[in-house]
């Protein structure tokens, strides 16, 4: 299980997610670290634990103002051998891909096509498949049919962002079933190492975490104990079952 740390860059501060209402996230205030600006707390958050990537969301670009990219590439600069997933609504996004593997969110999708010619241009995108509450955002086709999906796939509930309401287990399950070969994550509602093991159990290979970190539910001890457990899972492949250890969390 990949446990991924998120950074929500808004006005050139880390934030607090709260239920998805952008507008009102506020600066983070983490007992991880004093400050909210993005390097501290990029810092922060590896000194924590030597994860092996952070995800990144900049929600002004999403929401159609300024891009805070260059925050994006002085986290780069300053941490070369992490890897960086980054959402920027689509802002620059070949500068972008230089130092990060986009996560290109389905709610800045116009249409497939969109997608489509995003994919081809792209090396390695991620499709961040994005909710608010039962309603799928961006083209509700491409929801639907996980044969134009790349193999990794983010699942965003944004309702559950930083809700304490635990992750999204029957969206999830569906999901799973319906696209046995991609690699699945799960982003929003993780509250601890109990959502974590639940969400191996469903076949999801990773979560994206802010709220649980900054709260302290995943120790470096925890950390270790949870990228040691190895749980053999039975995936079907091209129609063949074989057996797998699941990926650890760390690097």
């Amino acid at each position: 299980m990949k446990l991924i740390p998120v950074i929500d860059l808004k006005g050139g501060l880390v934030v607090a997610a709260r239920r998805g209402d952008r507008h009102a996230y506020a600066p983070i205030q983490s007992p991880l670290c004093p400050s909210a600006e993005p390097l501290p707390v990029a810092a922060a958050l590896l000194e924590l634990y030597p994860f092996d990537t952070l995800y990144i969301a900049d929600l002004d670009a999403i929401g159609g103002g300024p891009s805070q990219l260059e925050l994006i590439e002085q986290i780069h600069r300053t941490h070369p051998g992490v890897e960086l997933w980054a959402d920027n609504g689509l802002t620059q996004i070949q500068r972008l891909a230089a130092v990060a593997r986009p996560v290109i969110g389905s709610e800045s999708l116009a249409d497939l096509e969109h997608w489509a010619a995003l994919r081809s241009a792209l090396d390695a995108p991620i499709l961040s498949l994005d909710y608010r509450g039962h309603q799928p955002l961006g083209p509700t086709e491409l929801h639907e049919r996980p044969e134009l999906w790349p193999r990794e796939v983010i699942l965003m509930t944004l309702g559950q962002v930083g809700s304490e309401a635990g992750p999204d287990l029957e969206r999830l399950t569906a999901l799973r079933q319906s696209a046995p070969t991609q690699r699945l994550y799960a982003a929003g509602g993780v509250r601890g190492p109990a959502d974590l093991l639940q969400l191996r159990d469903l076949g999801v290979v990773g979560a994206l975490v802010s709220t649980a970190l900054h709260l302290g539910r995943f120790t470096p001890d925890v950390l270790d104990d949870l990228a040691n457990v190895k749980q053999s899972l039975e995936i079907q492949i091209f129609g063949i079952n074989a057996r797998s250890d699941d990926p650890p969390m760390g690097p």
